[in-house]
């Protein structure tokens, strides 16, 4: 895998229903990379905490390679890199194929998979249709976050190197898919609750489903 983009947002300030809202979603390329943080990316705003940011959430990768997925559904939006809101974009990233507590080397960063990303509506506010959720839901892709095991600077062309794989743990898209469509196996879903490098909030909202 390797980075395409790094990327960094400004706070903007949106019209959603009648109502000002602030969001940290309008990302854009910066050229001489990213610096990882614990807890957040330096320079980039997180305006919602307990959604975006945090040790579990430091840091949202999304695959480069499902852009032109995107661009055929939606060809006169504007695209650049970072559309996503992710901060770092990644060729060969592949959500069915990375499981949950994966470690990575990322330029100078290490970092863990912590979770699935979840849209929100400030993501369908910004693509110019709340249907995109639904159809968001509806794929495998949906990044990953990732908690900062060591800091450093990530810069376009930087590798994605796999350090530790966890492959009896879940895979992204298992979890992904099991947010929203509970109907898996048991077994699947123990595997899930009880992988212990998936961020809590996920598991609680799998088990509020579940009942």
């Amino acid at each position: 895998m390797k980075v395409i983009a790094t990327n960094i947002g400004e706070v903007t300030e949106i019209d959603y229903r009648g109502k000002k809202v602030k969001t940290g979603i309008y990302k854009k390329p910066v050229v001489n990379g990213i610096f990882l943080g614990t807890e957040d990316v330096e320079n980039d705003h997180v305006v919602d905490r307990r959604f975006h940011g945090g040790i579990d959430k430091a840091c949202y990768l999304y695959s480069a390679d499902f852009y032109d997925f995107w661009k055929s559904l939606y060809p006169d939006l504007s695209w650049n890199y970072g559309m996503f809101g992710e901060n770092i974009t990644v060729q060969g990233l592949n959500e069915l194929e990375i499981h949950v507590g994966n470690q990575y080397q990322i330029g100078e960063a290490i970092v863990e998979v912590s979770q699935p990303r979840q849209p929100c509506f400030k993501f369908g506010h910004k693509m110019g249709n709340s249907g995109i959720l639904k159809q968001f839901i509806n794929t495998t892709f949906s990044g990953i976050y990732v908690r900062v095991l060591k800091k450093g600077m990530v810069k376009p062309e930087d590798k994605m190197e796999l350090l530790i794989e966890k492959k009896s743990n879940p895979t992204i898209a298992e979890v992904f898919y099991c947010l929203y469509k509970p109907e898996l196996k048991r077994s699947v879903l123990d595997k899930i609750l009880s992988c212990d490098e998936l961020a809590e909030s996920p598991k609680k909202e799998i088990q509020k489903r579940l009942g």
